[in-house]
């Protein structure tokens, strides 16, 4: 008589199912199924005795294998002997992809990188997990080459943000190796960027002409609240104290939402540390910085937290669903308005008057070679070079004749 296999969950089950749970072998061919380790059972009648037996492996084909051995023998008592339980091998413990990524991100963290760079190791975490979640992977080491490249395929990126997701798939798991968690990287070296990755993005600042119609707008955008704490309205006047604000300094919105008055001083705005020393301010005027006060005095000293929570995404969130309404009250535009332009926008200002490449890079908090790469239009002085060149480059040719 045939004997039924199945497998006997024991309280460890690192796949965290209920203890003395079972599952058969058609059921964890399921692509859902976590993979687990616990022992394969056989049950059924031989001989005209009904038993219960560990097998002692975890393996199916073994398992149906010794079944065999006692449907042949057709008793329970005449079965051969059961191989030994394998001695425990003096190994370090198999990681999960939880622990994994919980261990990279406080690495990450310990780096002093900035909470926006470290959201975007969070996303990259919480779409690996997802992907195994859809193998039913549990442990780090279940993953294989293929699963790497399904992984990276089904990426819905541009080719710049392809690239860079690329490189911190592969740190991660860099990570990993190094701390002998698994003996290589799945990521292979055949994984290349898409063309195009390392190309510098093309920054598109705002016009004069759109600013001044995204400030006019602002006077048209006026939105009432309710909650539990009252009621009250916030106008477009809000909203052109925070566009300017981003305007004179170059801030991004996370840095303008989170502003403090403590960073004004006189028609100074404090907008970083160098890395190699020294204070970094950029000038406000002086009727920016008597708004900037009036402002503060009515909502405290960061005067852009006007909501209950002081958590940088629901502020973020808040100012950019109001920016989005002046946006649309002044549009259309060439290019989708965001508030990371105004941030371009003021580097194309400077550019524009010639402020020296070093001293802008200096404002944004970026290298120069960045800044020329994303802002090179605005450059005159690549301009004043490229003219010369084709100056003297036509200065020989053959002229029409003049009349």
């Amino acid at each position: 008589m045939a004997l039924n296999l199945y497998r006997r969950h024991r309280e460890a089950c690192e796949a965290g199912r209920a203890f003395d749970a079972r599952s058969g072998e058609f059921e964890e061919r399921k692509r859902d199924w976590k993979r687990c380790g616990c022992l394969i059972f056989a049950s059924g009648t031989l001989g005209r005795k009904f038993s219960r037996r560990s097998l002692n492996t975890d393996d199916w084909a073994k398992a149906r294998e010794l079944a065999g051995e006692f449907e042949k023998a057709d008793s329970w008592a005449d079965r051969p002997a059961a191989p030994p339980p394998p001695e425990p091998v003096a190994e370090k413990p198999r990681v999960t992809l939880e622990a994994a990524s919980e261990a990279y991100l406080a690495n990450r963290e310990a780096a002093g990188l900035k909470p926006p760079t470290l959201r975007k190791y969070d996303t990259f975490a919480k779409q690996i997990g997802a992907f195994a979640d859809d193998l039913g992977y549990v442990m780090l080491d279940q993953f294989t080459p293929g699963d790497i490249d399904r992984f990276w395929a089904n990426w819905k990126l541009g080719p710049r943000a392809k690239g860079k997701r690329l490189t911190t798939l592969r740190a991660f798991f860099r990570f990993c190796v190094n701390r002998k968690w698994i003996p290589e990287s799945p990521v292979s070296s055949d994984i290349k960027a898409p063309v195009g990755s390392s190309r510098g993005a093309n920054k598109a600042p705002f016009t004069d002409d759109e600013i001044n119609r995204i400030i006019a707008a602002c006077e048209r955008v006026k939105v009432e609240w309710k909650n539990e704490t009252g009621t009250g309205e916030w106008t477009g006047e809000d909203l052109k104290d925070l566009i300017w604000l981003m305007l004179y300094t170059g801030f991004r919105i996370s840095d303008a939402t989170l502003f403090s008055i403590k960073r004004l001083h006189g028609d100074q705005v404090f907008v970083r540390a160098k890395k190699n020393g020294g204070d970094v301010f950029a000038y406000v005027p002086d009727w920016l910085a008597e708004r900037l006060a009036v402002r503060a005095k009515r909502f405290g000293q960061r005067p852009f937290i006007v909501a209950r929570s002081d958590r940088l995404e629901t502020i973020t969130n808040i100012w950019r669903r109001r920016l989005a309404k002046a946006f649309a009250a002044a549009g259309p535009f060439e290019e989708t308005p965001t508030p990371h332009r105004l941030r371009h926008t003021f580097a194309r200002i400077l550019l524009q008057k010639g402020v020296p490449v070093a001293d802008v890079a200096d404002l944004l908090g970026d290298d120069e070679k960045t800044v020329r790469d994303h802002y090179a239009r605005w450059v005159p002085e690549r301009q004043e070079r490229l003219t010369r060149i084709l100056k003297d480059a036509f200065s020989e040719r053959p002229k029409p004749p003049t009349n």
